[in-house]
């Protein structure tokens, strides 16, 4: 199958189920930022020389891809982004504990790994914009646009912490 439809030709996209909408419709920029988050955090990964945060990271694209197809209309099993909502937190309680406590603004630079870190926590708060306005913009919410909503807070709270983590010696805080 080829990836040339054309049938985006005319400013055009698919969703899940077949609605066809606008590419600047609101839910197409939502599951867009998310899509630019994930390939800026993908970035992050390749800097990254610890295993357990390269998984930790894998993990969180692999949410993101769930993400995006919840935004795009597909039927989704939150329980993973549910259970991955838990396993964010209690990083971020532990790198809390461990770094120095936070006494002033944070420079976004350090060394390679805190600058790509600190892109992809801004590209989640893009993202994270974006899907407040669309499902702001729906006539009703649910528990699964709750629980999006707040896994995508989480996640840049996440990326903060781990870009303070790889600041360079000479720069630590």
């Amino acid at each position: 199958m080829s990836i040339v439809t054309k049938t985006g030709d005319a400013g055009e996209t698919g969703l899940f189920g077949g609605k066809r909408v606008k590419k600047y419709d609101s839910q197409v920029e939502a599951y867009g930022g998310i899509d630019e988050a994930t390939c800026f955090i993908g970035s992050a990964f390749e800097v990254i020389d610890h295993q357990e945060i390269k998984e930790l990271i894998t993990e969180v694209q692999f949410c993101l891809y769930i993400i995006m197809g919840y935004l795009a209309c597909a039927k989704i099993d939150s329980k993973k982004i549910q259970n991955h909502l838990s396993v964010i937190e209690s990083e971020i309680v532990h790198l809390e504990t461990t770094l120095p406590n936070l006494t002033r603004f944070i420079i976004p630079q350090g060394s390679e790994q805190t600058s790509r870190l600190q892109i992809a926590r801004a590209m989640i708060r893009s993202a994270e914009r974006r899907v407040v306005a669309f499902i702001d913009a729906k006539p009703s919410q649910n528990e699964d646009d709750v629980l999006i909503l707040k896994y995508l807070n989480r996640l840049s709270d996440l990326f903060f912490m781990l870009a303070r983590k790889y600041v360079g010696d000479e720069r630590k805080t």
